[in-house]
Order: structure tokens, then sequence, then C-alpha cells
């Protein structure tokens, strides 16, 4: 018998060696293949260029200690260390997959004191009592004549590609997010002391204004508006410096740092951040390459695809290769030709009921045709995002533009104001206006200039920058 079914094993081979489900590639009318989403961006302004984004963009603002913040985030980050916890995790169930194609071996023993049940046996005679034993080295190896395996093992590398791009969607958010609170940090900082010169002015006027008063030559009420003037520009601060010691604090916890980890020498900054540069933004086709939860949709498709052959690979036998050497009796005659066994030969597996099989080749079916409509989606989402960002960072820069130009103008009147009252020509009070005026343009520049780096920000975390490993991080192999 186990000759016959050796000779029949390679017919079997040949009638069914057969790689069901399909072979995965991006559906050519998935929304990354569209001619549009290829080109250049639709919006764009000036300060920008169509020049590569660099992996970390945030050095284009030439500041060390943003650079090395960012850099201290990417590596003690908690959502960095459950993402990467996330990836090991993939990888080791990859293997687990891959461990499925190897040949697979047992070994067993085992002995006890034991008698049979004579009445088991239709006998009446006590059987004896003896010390017995078993034992046996079994191996078997799955054909795979249907890719079963194979297309599990797709699915796995798969998935594991993708807890790769979840991990830098993770970097991308943490790097964003770090610039954007170093940011508020040195903006509030230069609000601050703009508005404390605002205040230093308001304060001059409001003592000028109560010495006119006394002598007749304002009327009472004019005291009054400065004081609530100043008392409004005083209120200002307590939300500015609070905004600065936030900001700090969401730093250390990017960190993964508590509150009383936090480092206050980053206080210190309280100049806007400035690009050394144009923005460089690349172009449609970049992007679509670059943005990690777009590889990260596509990588979920190419998983659901190969679970399909693996689903339905159940509507085929199961063919395995199996050997057994053992012993098995009475300890008195071990390995003797009366204990000794073998086996050789292959071991066939067939369900014949399909209905639940074909269900669940429905099913993933089903569930590729949502993860195409999710990656369409990730790829529309992406451009929107770049679009928009791109449509506000020119918006901001035109603002800002019109707001320095007042403060130019601003800046010439208190000039001419100084001079007339350095000659005499007029009063304190209007070169005090004049200064004051000046400075109240200076504050809606800055607010201007932290809504432009804000922005600068928004469009570099849409561009999907900065998420490359640092050497050493886990990579899953090829499929």
């Amino acid at each position: 018998m186990v000759r016959r079914g050796l000779l029949l094993l390679p017919i079997l081979l040949l009638a069914g060696c057969k790689t069901v489900g399909p072979d995965y590639r991006v559906p050519e009318q998935a929304a990354v293949n569209a001619p549009e989403a290829q080109g250049t961006f639709l919006s764009g302004h000036a300060a920008t260029i169509a020049a590569p984004l660099p992996d970390h963009w945030w050095q284009l603002f030439n500041d060390p200690v943003l650079d090395g913040l960012v850099t201290r985030a990417l590596e003690a980050n908690t959502d960095l260390r459950v993402a990467d916890a996330n990836l090991e995790r993939s990888l080791a169930l990859l293997g687990v997959r891959g461990a499925d194609r190897d040949w697979q071996g047992s070994l067993s023993a085992e002995t006890s004191y034991a008698q049979r049940s004579a009445e088991a046996e239709l006998s009446h005679v006590q059987p004896p009592r003896r010390q017995i034993y078993n034992a046996g080295l079994a191996f078997s190896y799955d054909l795979d004549l249907f890719s079963g395996l194979r297309r599990g093992i797709e699915a796995a590398s798969a998935d594991a590609e993708a807890a790769v791009a979840a991990r830098d969607l993770v970097r991308i958010n943490v790097a964003a997010e770090t610039a954007r609170a170093y940011a508020d940090v040195c903006n509030g900082g230069y609000q601050l002391d703009v508005l404390a010169q605002a205040i230093t002015l308001q304060e001059k006027g409001l003592e000028l204004t109560r010495v006119l008063v006394k002598n007749g030559r304002a009327a009472p009420y004019e005291a009054d508006r400065r004081q609530g003037l100043l008392e409004a520009a005083r209120a200002r601060l307590p939300r500015l410096a609070a905004r600065r010691e936030n900001a700090l604090l969401r730093i250390a916890a990017l960190q993964g740092r508590t509150p009383a980890q936090a480092d206050p020498s980053v206080l210190a900054c309280r100049r806007p951040m400035a690009l050394a540069q144009a923005m460089p933004v690349g172009d449609g086709a970049a992007l679509l390459r670059r943005r990690p939860d777009i590889r990260m949709a596509e990588r979920r498709l190419a998983a659901s695809t190969a679970r399909i052959g693996v689903e339905t690979a159940a509507l085929y036998p199961d063919i395995r290769l199996g050997a057994s050497i053992g012993s098995t009796g009475a300890v008195a005659d071990t390995l003797s030709p009366l204990t000794n066994r073998y086996g050789l030969g292959p071991l066939i597996s067939w369900t014949l009921n399909h209905r639940a099989a074909r269900a669940r080749i429905e099913a993933a079916e089903a569930q590729t045709r949502a993860d195409l409509a999710a990656f369409d989606g990730t790829v529309i989402k992406a451009l929107r995002e770049v679009e928009t960002a791109l449509n506000s960072y020119s918006a901001g820069l035109e603002q800002l533009s019109d707001l320095d130009r007042a403060r130019g103008e601003a800046a010439l009147v208190a000039r001419a104001t100084l001079q007339l009252r350095r000659g005499g020509k007029i009063a304190a009070l209007p070169a005090i206006e004049a200064e004051r005026d000046l400075v109240t343009a200076e504050l809606a520049a800055a607010e201007a200039r932290a809504a432009t780096n804000d922005d600068q920000i928004t469009l570099f975390l849409a561009l999907g920058g900065g998420w490359t490993a640092s050497a050493g991080k886990a990579e899953p192999p090829n499929p």
C-alpha cells in the first residue's frame, strides 16, 4: 500500500499543482495611477519650488536647538515605541507564516506501568501487568500545491510592510508636532517682547494724559480710555506666557518626559523661525511615493488580495509528505522487531463541503474592494491636504507681506514724529502715539509670522517628509 501511495504521488503533483487567487498588482483604475495625481500641484507661491523635499525638512529652519529637539523626540517618543513594538510583532508573525513552509517534526516519548482491559478485548482472562513505553519521531512537509501557504506569507509580508509605514507615519507626526511646539515657544517669546514694548509706551502715554487732564488740557475720559487700553494689553500677557509654557510641556511629552523633566532652556528662543530657502514641495508623483499613509493603504490592499488566495486554497486538497519511526510495546522488548514501527507516505485532507470556504472567499473579495476604496480615499486626501496647505501658506505670506508694509509705514511715521519732537515742533504725546502704532503694527506682523510658521509645518506634514528611519531599525524582508 505504501508503494502504491508513492506511485500515485507524482500523478497528484502533476494534476494538482496550481496557484490559486489573484496575483497582486496596483489596479489600473486606482486613484494613484491617475495622470492628474502625478503632476505639479495646482496651488503655489513664489516662496515654493518644485525641488524634492529633504528627509529632514526641519533643518531648513537652520536652528540647532530645533534639530536637537526633533532628534530626541524621534529617539524616545512613546507613540514611536508603540509603533516599533507593533512592527516587531508583525515581523514575528511573518516568521510564523514562513515556518509553515519548513519541514515539521515532532518527538514524543512516554512510559507507564499498565494493565490492558480484558473485557475491552472480549476476554475473561486478566492480562498481565507490565511496564510499557511509546517513543516516536515524525516528520511532515506540506507540498502547498495550491499556494495557500505562499499566499499566507504574501499577506503577512504585506502586513509587516504596512506596519513599517504605520511607524513612519508616527515619525512624521512626531517631527511636525515637535517643530510646531517649538515654533509656539519662539513666536510666543517674540510676541511677549513686542507686547511689553507696547505696554511701556501705553504707560508713558497714560502718564502724559494724566498730566494734561490735571492741567485742564485734556478731558478726564481720555485718561480712562488710555487706562482701559493699557489693561487690555496687560490682559494678553498671561495667555501668551501660558501658551509658551504649554508648548514646553508638549515638547517634553513628545520626548517621552514628564512635565518635571521639561528643559526650561528651550524658553530662551524669542525669535520666529524662518526658512533658509524657498520651501521645496516636489510634485504629485513624489508625494504619492513618499506619504506613509498611502504606502500603508496600498500594502493593506496587497494583504487582502493575497488572503483571497489563502481562502481559495481551502477548496482544494491539502497534501503532505509524512514519515515516522518509533517503537511501542513492553519495556522488556524495547527496540525489538516486535515493537519497532515506521511509516512513509502522503497524507491527503480535503473538505468536501465548500459552502463555508466560498463564503470566506466572498468575504475576502469584499474586504479587497473596501481596501481599494480606502486606498483611493487616502490618495485623494493626501492631494487635498497638500493643495489646502499650499493655499493657506500662500494667503498667509500675502497677509504677512501686507503687514510688513504697514509696519514699514508705521516705522516711517514714528521716525518722523521723533525728529519733530526733538526739534520741539510737536508735543511728546503724538510721538508716543506714533511709537505705539509702530509696536501695534509689529505685534500684528508677529502674529502673522506665527501663523506662517504654523502653515509651513502643516505643509511639511502634508507633504509627508521626515519619516526616514534611523540605522538599526527592523525592516521586513522581501516576500
